[in-house]
């Protein structure tokens, strides 16, 4: 079963998210800041990061910031949940090595699927 952390302080994409992908047959653990983030996907190795950009204790961008530092962090591949989607947020998230990216206000669950199976499969 592969595991998808999702990195996200807003309670109603964590339900949304956590029941469609539980749903999908993922394994998916939850950080509700930055920081958590990292502690967790230094502990589980997940397969594929959810990351949200605006959070308290540490933002998207030094998380991924921080992850790629470390070796292993640095291969997990990372899908940015913004808010904005403005073509500056998305190009800093590119250099700091996002594979993609989805928009809150745009995205439905359908698409956060196939965009994770693109990634790392069933």
């Amino acid at each position: 079963m592969k595991k998808i952390l999702l990195i996200e302080d807003e309670e109603l994409i964590i339900k949304l998210l956590s029941k469609k992908l539980d749903a999908a047959g993922y394994d998916v653990a939850l950080a509700m800041n930055g920081q958590e983030g990292i502690e967790k996907m230094r502990e589980n190795m997940p397969d594929l990061v959810l990351l949200d950009i605006v959070m308290p204790r540490m933002g998207g961008f030094e998380v991924m910031a921080e992850m790629k530092k470390d070796e292993k962090l640095a291969k997990i591949p990372v899908i940015i949940i913004s808010n904005s989607g403005q073509p500056l947020e998305l190009e800093r998230a590119k250099e700091l090595g996002a594979a993609d990216w989805l928009v809150k206000t745009e995205f439905d669950p359908k698409e956060v699927a196939d965009k994770i199976q693109k990634y790392i499969g069933e």
